[in-house]
């Protein structure tokens, strides 16, 4: 019995360890940012009504949360602000329909490159054992959808004078369908090592619950 819930002990620590997720990012950074700069007081830019959604929102907050690490404070108005921050955010989903065989005997398809149309085996009538449709019968294919998610973030801070000092770009493509689920990781890329190399671009990996 103790054998049996050690293993159960072993499989749930696997589990719960397994559920961290790593998010890849390019980011790149051009900034002009002061040396001396003492006054961090900002506020955010307004987006359009149509952008002003409760998911863009949620999303400021993250950016909030980041500024704020770095010493950053929230003033009451533009008026009282030093700094304008300004965020938008997309998400484009590009599908792929992907034909997979369906043959025991058949090693399955390698993939082709391409985000359109289908992606398939390049060596038709070969398997684990040598494809033949005389012995085996005709070759049986499914066709399934796979999705990926390109997404892109951008964040600017510019003085009071709409002079920009910080401009950041990050994107990252996934299978993952929410954006919400990654959109903390590319916030947290975003003010890496802040304020960072102007103009070198790099990856950028964090990892999310």
């Amino acid at each position: 019995m103790k054998r049996y819930l050690t293993i159960m002990m072993a499989a749930l620590t696997v589990l719960l360890t397994g559920c961290a997720t790593t998010i890849r990012s390019d980011v790149t950074v051009f900034h002009e940012w002061p040396a001396q700069l003492q006054d961090k007081s900002y506020v955010f830019e307004a987006p359009v009504a149509e952008n002003d959604t409760l998911e863009y929102r949620s999303y400021q907050n993250l950016v909030r949360a980041e500024l704020a690490k770095h010493g950053f404070g929230e003033a009451s108005g533009p008026a009282a602000a030093n700094l304008r921050v300004s965020m938008n955010f997309s998400t484009v989903d590009y599908p792929e329909r992907v034909l997979q065989a369906t043959d025991p005997f058949w090693y399955g398809p390698g993939y082709w490159p391409g985000r359109y149309g289908y992606r398939y085996g390049a060596w038709p009538g070969y398997g684990r054992f040598g494809y033949n449709p005389y012995w085996y019968g005709p070759m049986e294919m499914e066709e399934s959808v796979r999705h990926k998610y390109e997404r892109e973030l951008r964040v600017t801070i510019n003085d009071r004078n709409g002079k920009k000092l910080y401009d950041v770009t990050v994107q990252s493509t996934s299978n993952k369908r929410a954006t919400s689920h990654v959109m903390p990781a590319m916030v947290a890329s975003a003010f890496a090592d802040f304020p960072g190399q102007s103009g070198v671009p790099r990856k950028v990996e964090v990892k999310v619950e």
